[in-house]
């Protein structure tokens, strides 16, 4: 029996707006609030406000703490998104030879992208807690490493950048198992006749392919690094020690709740917005000579 639907041209539309009226609600809305109060300056409870027009912009840029914090975040996610791929990459080239628990093993290594970021950042305290924590003894009595994320500005840094990476290790070696999963063997299987070392196969080949998925994955990692790493930082460092962890999300938040600087805070999500928009776009330009997309 064959059933026909009759189309409709307001179908898509339906479809699509769910979807819209989320963004329009969580973000659009939320996001025009915040470029509206950061042209004024307002009392704590937001009753009163002065027109300063761009003056909490100008005051931004001659802050010495947020070009700290810019800078800070910029070098974060530089870290993160580069080393996290690699490692990604690495992990979801040795699952990819598969084994008799393949499909068990793929279902584990997306457990920790499941867990928030409050959540993993508990976790990686409890592990490198300088007194009882595991990796943080291991790291003493092999290397004479004393690992104290809880005083020492260095060793915090590498703490969130070590958690934010494990964060994502799961979400990224699932497609990148995916995309490896879809270069053709045959492809391969030539360039072994021909003689190609593992390392040429898969610099010559593999990278190439899965040029797509690594793109995807460049840009997601790039907002997460921007935008998803308050929970880890509010639950373990606060920013500390000594603001060595205070990067650009955390500080909007410490100048927007704690300070109740509401213009100054609504300029700084605006910038950070601008910047992670600017990188999205910089990264589509520059990407369409570098993703190969197969037929």
């Amino acid at each position: 029996m064959q059933t026909t639907f009759k189309s409709s041209k307001w179908l898509p539309y339906l479809l699509l707006s769910p979807s819209v009226i989320i963004v329009f609600i969580f973000f659009i809305i939320p996001s025009g609030e915040s470029l509206f109060y950061s042209f004024f300056r307002l009392n704590i409870t937001g009753t009163r406000k002065i027109f300063v027009g761009f003056t909490n912009f100008v005051r931004l840029f001659s802050d010495p703490e947020y070009i700290d914090s810019l800078i800070r975040s910029v070098l974060f996610t530089v870290i993160v998104v580069c080393l996290g791929l690699a490692i990604s990459l690495g992990i979801a080239t040795v699952a990819n030879n598969k084994s008799k628990f393949f499909n068990i093993y793929r279902t584990l290594l997306i457990w920790p992208y499941a867990l928030s970021p409050a959540i993993t950042g508990m976790i990686w305290s409890l592990m490198l807690n300088p007194k009882i924590g595991v990796i943080s003894n291991l790291l003493y009595n092999i290397f004479g490493i004393s690992f104290n994320y809880m005083t020492n500005s260095t060793h915090a840094m590498v703490f969130i950048i070590v958690a934010a990476i494990w964060k994502m290790l799961g979400y990224n070696i699932i497609f990148f198992l995916s995309g490896l999963q879809m270069v053709p063997k045959e492809l391969i299987e030539a360039a072994i006749i021909d003689g190609a070392s593992p390392w040429k196969r898969f610099i010559k080949i593999t990278i190439p392919l899965i040029s797509p998925t690594t793109f995807f994955l460049i840009i997601m990692n790039t907002l997460y690094a921007f935008f998803q790493q308050f929970g880890l930082l509010h639950v373990v460092t606060e920013g500390g020690p000594g603001r060595a962890t205070d990067l650009l999300v955390y500080k909007l938040y410490r100048d927007g709740f704690i300070s109740m600087n509401t213009g100054y805070a609504s300029a700084q999500s605006i910038i950070l917005l601008l910047i992670v928009t600017g990188i999205t776009f910089f990264q589509f330009r520059t990407a369409k000579k570098r993703v190969f997309y197969g037929n």
